[in-house]
């Protein structure tokens, strides 16, 4: 048994983590902390919790907290996690971070797509960016992980085996990734763009040109082909509240047949609990699509060829708060601890929703 923090867990993803720890088999919950509700019961923020813990948060103090666990999960905003968990690694704990502030490798990545100079850069290489589908025996390694963006992480799973083959040569400075993201992609704290009659019934383009999800992506396919790789991001609110679906346009040279692409993605995922290849003839679902993967840790693959065009459509679909971020997250864990990876996230996706 395992004892877990929470670091940040009145968000969306903190609440998903609680929810998952809370029934983990080999995972103790230590505590769970939130500098605005400190001293309230979990259930108050996150109601599905009610009757399952009486847990109240603590504060962000780490002095406090850090002693209580084994491994702590810090689901806190952007840009606030570079500050103190230098401090907080010293004690010896684990950690997996879901933020964004440990993910890049190069410091200047961050002035490039966050606008900030990192304060702690000499840390970043210690953490692990952990994709488990790519990286599994680095992270049962590791001691610091790095969760992906929930944006990322849907498009990576869905090129990856493209980039990572060698046989079609693909145009490595001219990938293009759409990204349609519910709304509880935006967090919980309400905004005007946010607010239901605003938010309802929308396809938004909010983010057409420099996404900071497009580093990551950028990052690993780099890293996978050998050579660097531009990626060209637009992201879009819909109307959904969980859910991802990432269509990505890759273009290559010569001739490519579905059997030979379909080989790439076994050739990678075979085996890999959470990856499912869907490209099927028959019924609704024919394609990746968020609706089926609500509420699970999977991430559904696929793709088509266009023959015409020279283009290959691959799509990623996931639930962005489960393999998006805490589902992953705890996936992450339980490679880190030995534990089977499907160690507390085995469930199968909601249907309907």
């Amino acid at each position: 048994m395992v004892r877990v923090g929470v670091l940040g867990a009145s968000g969306y993803a903190g609440g998903e983590l609680l929810r998952l720890l809370l029934a983990h088999g080999k995972a103790e919950l230590a505590f769970a902390s939130s500098r605005r509700y400190a001293g309230e019961y979990l259930f108050r923020v996150h109601p599905n919790l009610r009757g399952v813990t009486e847990m109240q948060f603590v504060g962000n103090d780490i002095s406090k907290v850090s002693g209580g666990a084994d491994l702590i999960f810090t689901a806190l905003p952007h840009g606030q996690s570079m500050k103190f968990l230098p401090d907080l690694i010293k004690t010896g704990v684990k950690v997996v971070d879901l933020s964004a502030d440990f993910r890049l490798k190069d410091p200047a990545d961050y002035e490039t797509w966050y606008g900030l100079k990192h304060p702690a850069p000499d840390w970043l290489d210690k953490f692990v960016y952990a994709v488990p589908e790519l990286n599994k025996d680095e992270i049962k390694a590791a001691s610091l992980s790095a969760s992906p963006g929930c944006m990322a992480i849907a498009s990576i799973l869905a090129l990856a085996p493209l980039f990572k083959q060698k046989e079609v040569k693909i145009d490595k400075d001219h990938v293009v990734v759409d990204a349609k993201i519910a709304s509880s992609g935006a967090g919980g704290k309400p905004s005007l763009a946010t607010h239901f009659s605003e938010r309802y019934g929308v396809v938004r383009p909010y983010k057409p040109v420099g996404h900071r999800h497009s580093g990551e992506i950028e990052q690993v396919m780099s890293g996978l082909c050998g050579s660097k790789v531009t990626v060209s991001m637009s992201a879009h609110a819909i109307n959904m509240v969980r859910g991802i679906l990432s269509t990505c346009h890759v273009f290559y040279e010569g001739d490519v047949q579905n059997s030979g692409v379909w080989k790439m993605y076994r050739s990678l995922y075979g085996g890999q609990p959470f990856v499912r290849m869907v490209k099927d003839k028959q019924g609704p679902f024919r394609l990746p699509d968020p609706k089926v993967v609500v509420g699970s840790n999977f991430c559904d693959v696929g793709f088509e060829i266009d023959a015409r065009g020279h283009r290959i459509v691959a799509l990623g679909a996931i639930d962005n708060l489960l393999k998006g971020a805490a589902g992953n997250a705890v996936q992450v864990m339980n490679l880190m601890m030995g534990f089977d990876e499907r160690e507390g996230i085995a469930a199968a996706p909601l249907h309907p929703v």
